[in-house]
């Protein structure tokens, strides 16, 4: 089993709404790494790049115009099929057919405020940690647990 890295953000809603040490708390009682964490004001042109693949839908101008809102809290966060867990972790895209127990499924109410963003492969991962970190900003260390999470 090998580790892999994520992008995960927490969304103006949840920022707005004290949620971010809650959703933070989660992901490291389940064992996944922190890796990079940053509070972030965001633009248009960065919130253009990151929906880009949504140009064009309705929906596009209200996501644009509601992420550059407020703050959001970017994360790369790093563990063993941390892509999938961290997805499972977040429930469905619609929170009101979120699961409870996951992150949309516990605070989130519509769609249009959904929590929280979480990568969905591999590929749409390394594209989001580079849009919003550099190398250097993605620390490299070992925790003190990990010898007691995988075999």
């Amino acid at each position: 089993m090998q580790k892999e890295q994520t992008f995960a953000m927490i969304k103006p809603d949840a920022v707005q709404r004290g949620f971010i040490g809650e959703i933070i708390s989660r992901f490291e009682k389940k064992g996944i790494k922190i890796v990079a964490m940053k509070l972030v004001a965001v633009d248009r042109k960065l919130a253009e790049k990151l929906y880009g693949v949504h140009k064009g839908k309705t929906f596009f101008e209200p996501t644009v115009k509601y992420i550059t809102s407020s703050p959001v809290v970017a994360v790369v966060l790093e563990g063993i099929n941390v892509i999938e867990m961290v997805r499972s972790m977040t429930g469905a895209t619609d929170p009101q057919k979120a699961a409870m127990g996951t992150i949309r499924g516990d605070y989130g109410q519509c769609i249009g405020r959904n929590i929280i963003h979480a990568s969905d492969s591999k590929e749409t991962a390394q594209f989001e940690i580079n849009l919003w970190f550099t190398k250097d900003d993605i620390a490299s260390y070992k925790r003190i647990d990990e010898g007691w999470l995988s075999e």
